[in-house]
């Protein structure tokens, strides 16, 4: 009797700290999501996506006469979007990716003034420039009163331009503070490290468990392949700069750091994991499927890539989903191996930054962009979280076979 209560305690304890440790794991993942999702969601939108990072600035004039506006101002303007008729453009006011205030241009018609102006900062006088919506209108300078400035906010600005019939200057930029050069980075870093580690890492794991023999030999392989697998990114980025980047350099038309280098750093790190994964994916056919493929006249090689391989399709699938997540999300490597510069225009020879080595950079700046580097780690949780569920997905229907 005393002996089944002390084991009723013991179950009650362990129960407990299973159910604590749980608890814990559970809020302390929740309470990350949470604080990445309030501060990033308020500026996840398309446009972050597909806009530059860095303004263009541009500097309009006016030549001539200017033919006036002669739209109405439209219905569906809000109450905070100011509009001039004869200027034919409507500005709200706004904040920026960094929590800055601008004016943006919310409207413009297509009569409008603003759509032909020449480009002051162009040798060519003809050039010309228009003001988009979704542009920043920073100042617009004018011949007898003093300068229309963001400070003063849009609704002073629309009627500064409903009193004047010239205009001296008007200095406007895009949006900027997206991440479209980031992301294409990660695009590319993925497809290059994919075509150099997948093949590696798939024929090495074949013939490690279809054609090595068993020995001390192949069993210190698996352990230094095992080995790998610990070893800290950031020890691999020191190995990306010192061998891949002097080694790009001297084979292609980079000059730096460079996307081939941090892909070559990319599937090195990766190799052991696509290793592993395909090699319990083959150790799980069974060997009646082998035996049945040498009894019917098929040699090792065949029975291995005819009949053995496609049936481990849906686990190297699944690593690969894995490496796709891994690569996402590394960032210290890459920081040596590809820069930390944010590049707009993107090339595979040049310096850039992932989704993830871009939070970094902007989590070094003074002050921390806290915002926009928490809507990029959103995203970056929401690619891996659409990941595991295509994982589940391949494994699921892959048992469903196997059944």
């Amino acid at each position: 009797m005393l002996v089944s209560n002390k084991r009723k305690l013991n179950d009650i304890f362990y129960q407990f700290i299973t159910y604590i440790s749980a608890l814990i794991s559970v809020l302390a993942l929740s309470s990350i999501f949470m604080f990445v999702f309030i501060k990033g969601s308020s500026l996840l939108d398309f446009g972050l996506l597909f806009n530059d990072y860095h303004e263009k600035y541009y500097n309009g004039g006016f030549n001539g006469d200017i033919d006036f506006s002669l739209t109405p101002e439209p219905d569906n303007l809000e109450a905070n979007e100011f509009y001039s008729s004869m200027w034919g453009i409507a500005l709200k006011d706004a904040k920026d990716r960094e929590g800055n205030a601008i004016i943006i241009v919310s409207y413009i018609s297509k009569d409008s003034p603003f759509s032909n102006m020449y480009d002051k900062n162009s040798v060519d006088i003809e050039s010309s420039i228009v003001i988009k919506e979704g542009n920043i209108v920073s100042k617009i300078s004018y011949y007898d009163k003093p300068t229309s400035l963001t400070r003063y906010g849009a609704e002073l600005m629309i009627k500064d331009l409903d009193t004047v019939t010239d205009i001296r200057e008007v200095v406007y930029t895009s949006l900027g503070g997206g991440i479209r050069g980031s992301l294409l980075t990660t695009l590319f870093i993925i497809g290059l490290t994919l075509v150099l580690a997948l093949p590696m890492g798939i024929f090495t794991a074949i013939y490690l468990n279809e054609f090595a023999k068993k020995n001390k030999i192949t069993n210190l392989i698996r352990s230094l392949i095992e080995t790998l697998t610990g070893v800290p990114s950031i020890i691999y980025g020191l190995m990306g700069l010192a061998v891949f980047v002097p080694f790009t350099i001297a084979i292609t038309k980079a000059d730096s750091a460079n996307l081939i280098s941090g892909s070559m750093t990319l599937a090195v790190i990766l190799l052991p994991i696509i290793i592993r994964s395909t090699e319990e994916s083959l150790k799980v056919i069974p060997d009646d499927l082998r035996t049945a493929s040498l009894a019917l006249g098929a040699n090792k090689t065949q029975t291995t890539f005819r009949a053995v391989l496609p049936s481990a399709y849906p686990g190297i699938v699944t690593a690969t989903l894995l490496a796709v997540g891994r690569i996402i999300g590394e960032s210290a490597a890459l920081i040596f191996a590809i820069g930390t510069a944010i590049k707009d225009d993107v090339s595979i020879f040049g310096r850039s930054t992932t989704l993830s080595v871009h939070i970094w950079s902007l989590m070094k700046d003074e002050p921390a962009n806290i915002e926009l580097a928490s809507t990029i780690a959103l995203i970056i949780l929401i690619i891996v979280l659409a990941l595991n569920i295509l994982v589940k997905l391949v494994s699921k229907k892959f048992i469903t076979k196997i059944v």
